[in-house]
């Protein structure tokens, strides 16, 4: 399926959640069971053959995502959490949001030194929650092989993804009319 599919699927909506932000709506693209599924097929497909341990989701709808291309992949499925929703020992860190600031939480013991880890994401807007993301997952030993994202929304926010994983950042949609390369 080409990018303009995936495209055709996304609704913009202006200022939501506050004014001036852009909000991407994925539900017409989860709607579409082709449309879904291909996309599912599509985050994953770069990563067969990485040694991909576990596949780490963003909380909320990073883990529609995540989930199944962990199942594709092979791999366990790891929540990255907003703060207060998990219930064993916790590894933290508080960053810059678009329109404020914010906490995410992992469980400790989730990812290991020996772990080789894909991120996954619905949107990649400023950024900041992605490479939060990356740097918890440092914290805990694992070793972050890629981020795999459906759309890249806003400017800048690719650099600052790319940076946090060197360079290596899968985009299915982009904000312009650009795709990102894959593999430096």
């Amino acid at each position: 399926m080409n990018e303009a599919v995936y495209r055709a699927h996304i609704r913009d909506i202006p200022d939501f959640p506050e004014p001036g932000i852009l909000f991407k709506d994925i539900t017409p693209l989860l709607a579409n069971h082709d449309v879904f599924s291909a996309s599912v097929d599509a985050l994953a497909q770069p990563f067969f053959d990485v040694g991909i341990t576990k596949v780490v989701g963003i909380e909320a709808r990073g883990f529609i995502f995540a989930a199944p291309v962990a199942n594709r992949l092979e791999a366990g499925f790891v929540p990255i959490r907003k703060a207060g929703k998990l219930p064993h020992e916790i590894q933290h860190i508080e960053y810059d949001l678009e329109y404020g600031t914010d906490r995410i939480e992992v469980h400790r013991d989730a990812i290991t030194g020996n772990d080789r880890v894909l991120v996954v994401d619905d949107v990649l807007a400023t950024g900041g929650t992605g490479v939060a993301a990356v740097d918890l997952i440092q914290a805990l030993g694992g070793e972050v092989v890629a981020f795999s994202v459906l759309v890249n929304g806003f400017r800048g926010s690719a650099e600052a993804a790319m940076d946090a994983v060197d360079g290596f950042l899968e985009v299915l949609t982009s904000g312009s009319q650009d795709r990102l390369a894959v593999r430096p």
